[in-house]
């Protein structure tokens, strides 16, 4: 398998010291490393065997081809034989999840001059309402993704939707700075689970000919949460007070729970506890069970981490995080530092200096997920044999390009208008840094997760972490 050969081709000292993420290697009585291999091993040790004629009946009719990689078990309870419609809607679903993790961080940044004057605070201080949200975000997924590997993803998708309205609904009656701090940290808490966890999900419905382009909707989301949040509460704050923001957050987290519920389906498929007797549509909906029923360990909530190790996890990590740190977080916190007291907008038009980035980055995404898997097909036909994750990079240097063009174009236009005289060219240099983010968000994650992709959880939870803490921390310098 290709996957096997791209761990071999590291150094012999690197892979011994990090076998932990092998596809070959298990330590003994680690139940947990196997649990999270399940899903990807089972499919790829079909694939490396004669598969009996009944099976590939079964593909042939579910799926047309016996071209397919992972090679989907006979079982309509495994993710990759379900039709398209039930993949996309659950995709969707995961993916506005993620979304509402970044939506609700910088949601309240129209009304950070009103919530200063509310409390009696700085706007400075304020903003420490969206950075500590983004820290959390950043960190929390490592406490979720052990409970997902044990558990599902589903149960923890359903209570995070559920104690996130809660904590909304804090912040909405919460009357001082300290107590709104602290419900906003439980929300970003709760709400964090879909901004790392999809990827794995991505991974376990898709095959991998099809997984740039849809782990590009996962990833796009997740980037215009960030300007979709100002630009939207921009009108609320204005028109209904900024205390319905929080409301309509709590409704929308509701209205989430509710839907997920009946049209989000259990994605993680270990062949060996499935109960192949149960129609599908229970063990999808109705089976909330522990599938690992070993104790837990200090060392799954810091295994993420360990990709630190792996160049092919850090180095895209690294990028990736400078590059949305810099068009993404700097645009979206210093446009109401810069444009608004030099343009002097109110919350409204503080808003729609948003929908730059949100239309910067749906153009992005049609290069870094559609084109990017037509790139891998493309050079696939060209030499007759599927070719290395490395190959998707090349269209990395069009975004770095574009974040670069569109970050200096932002600063020097900004800095060249004349105060109360509002034009739009800064506003198209952050739709370019954002066509340029989203580009390096969609291929070097899909990188990562086509390197090692029995580990896709782990590379989300990595990835979001560094992105997370990077984008906190930057705002300080």
């Amino acid at each position: 398998m290709r996957d096997s050969q791209h761990f071999d081709a590291q150094p012999v000292d690197q892979v011994e010291g990090l076998s932990n993420f092998s596809n070959s290697e298990k330590p003994d009585g680690d139940m947990l490393a196997n649990m999270e291999k399940a899903t990807q091993s089972t499919h790829e040790s079909m694939g490396s065997s004669t598969i009996s004629q009944a099976h590939q009946d079964y593909l042939m009719e579910r799926h047309g081809t016996l071209e397919l990689d992972p090679l989907p078990s006979m079982d309509p309870a495994d993710p990759y034989n379900w039709p398209a419609w039930k993949k996309f809607i659950n995709l969707i679903l995961v993916a506005f999840h993620a979304l509402m993790g970044t939506f609700a961080a910088a949601g309240i940044i129209p009304a950070y001059k009103i919530i200063s004057e509310e409390y009696g605070i700085t706007i400075q201080k304020a903003s420490y309402l969206t950075s500590l949200q983004i820290a959390i975000l950043g960190g929390a997924p490592l406490f979720w993704k052990p409970l997902s590997n044990r558990y599902g993803r589903r149960p923890i998708f359903l209570i995070s939707l559920l104690c996130s309205m809660v904590c909304n609904i804090g912040c909405a009656k919460c009357t001082d700075y300290a107590s709104t701090a602290a419900c906003r940290a439980l929300q970003a808490f709760f709400i964090s689970p879909a901004s790392a966890i999809g990827s794995a999900v991505v991974t376990e419905t898709y095959f991998k000919k099809e997984r740039a382009r849809y782990m590009g909707v996962w990833t796009l989301l997740v980037t215009i949460g960030i300007p979709s949040g100002p630009f939207i509460f921009g009108f609320v704050t204005e028109r209904a007070g900024y205390v319905w923001i929080y409301w309509v957050l709590a409704m929308i987290n509701g209205g989430q729970f509710i839907v997920y519920l009946f049209f989000g389906p259990e994605t993680l498929y270990v062949e060996s506890t499935q109960n192949t007797n149960e129609p599908s549509w229970k063990r999808e909906y109705l089976y909330l069970r522990r599938i690992d029923p070993t104790p837990f360990s200090w060392y799954e909530f810091v295994k993420p981490l360990t990709l630190v190790m792996y160049p092919c996890a850090i180095i895209p990590a690294a990028a990736y995080a400078m590059v949305f740190c810099l068009s993404n977080v700097l645009a979206t916190v210093e446009v109401p530092e810069l444009l608004q007291h030099k343009f002097q907008l109110d919350s409204e038009q503080l808003g729609l200096q948003f929908l730059g980035p949100i239309i910067g980055s749906l153009l992005g995404e049609q290069v870094g997920g559609t084109m990017s898997d037509l790139w891998m097909s493309m050079n696939e036909r060209k030499t007759q044999r599927k070719p290395e994750p490395e190959f998707r990079l090349w269209l990395s240097y069009l975004g770095y390009t574009l974040s670069i063009v569109g970050l200096i174009v932002f600063l020097v236009c900004t800095e060249q208008a004349k105060p109360g005289h509002w034009v739009v060219s800064p506003i198209v240099g952050i739709a370019l840094g954002s066509a340029g983010n989203q580009i390096v968000t969609t291929v070097l994650i899909t990188y990562a997760v086509d390197c090692y992709p029995t580990e896709s959880a782990s590379v989300g939870v990595f990835i979001t972490f560094v992105r997370q803490i990077w984008g906190f921390l930057g705002p300080f310098w």
